[in-house]
């Protein structure tokens, strides 16, 4: 697939099945990932790979914070939240890991990891497989963070969904890229 066609083209998958990807898939993602732009080369990143039983597992963790922070969740919220990490066959944490740096800022170092997620997007999507990127309170929690190995220095971004697309891939809308640029001019 080219480059350009793939960036432009592609979608998130919401609804993803089996397979998962294989080992070779998933270094393909993550030697993407590595190529973010990355002032300083300091790879302010890691990532958690979670897939087979251990969705389950984290799907209980999710229930279990829902409950201490609403013990009067319905149920229905309850199977919602509990199911939330069986939606994929595989998740990949993205955890931005920033460190001191006298030229490098740590929101720079949080967009690189920013910038690694998406290009483990575009790898999935040039590889034929389908990913979205979910947030959302299960991956602001501290809680589920320190579950999850984090640290107090360390932030969650959100948890990359990965698998077979269920459904062909939607459509990409049509957008006037004018909206969305203005040109500045000097004073002089």
């Amino acid at each position: 697939m080219e480059m350009l066609e793939g960036i432009l083209n592609r979608t998130s998958s919401p609804l993803l099945e089996e397979p998962a990807p294989s080992p070779e898939q998933i270094e393909n993602m993550l030697q993407a990932a590595i190529r973010a732009p990355d002032h300083g080369r300091l790879k302010p990143y890691r990532f958690i790979l979670i897939e087979g039983q251990e969705r389950e597992a984290l799907g209980e963790l999710f229930l279990s914070r829902l409950l201490e922070i609403n013990p009067d969740a319905d149920e229905k919220t309850c199977l919602k939240t509990r199911n939330m990490p069986l939606r994929a066959p595989m998740l990949l944490v993205l955890v931005a890991c920033p460190r001191p740096h006298p030229k490098v800022p740590a929101s720079e170092q949080v967009h690189t990891t920013a910038c690694a997620g998406q290009n483990i997007l575009h790898g999935a999507y040039a590889q034929g497989l389908g990913g979205v990127w979910r947030t959302g309170w299960v991956a602001e929690d501290k809680q589920i963070q320190k579950q999850l190995g984090l640290t107090d220095e360390e932030q969650m971004l959100g948890y990359i969904y990965l698998g077979t697309p269920k459904n062909p891939a939607r459509k990409t809308p049509e957008v006037d890229s004018a909206d969305y640029i203005s040109f500045w001019k000097s004073d002089h």
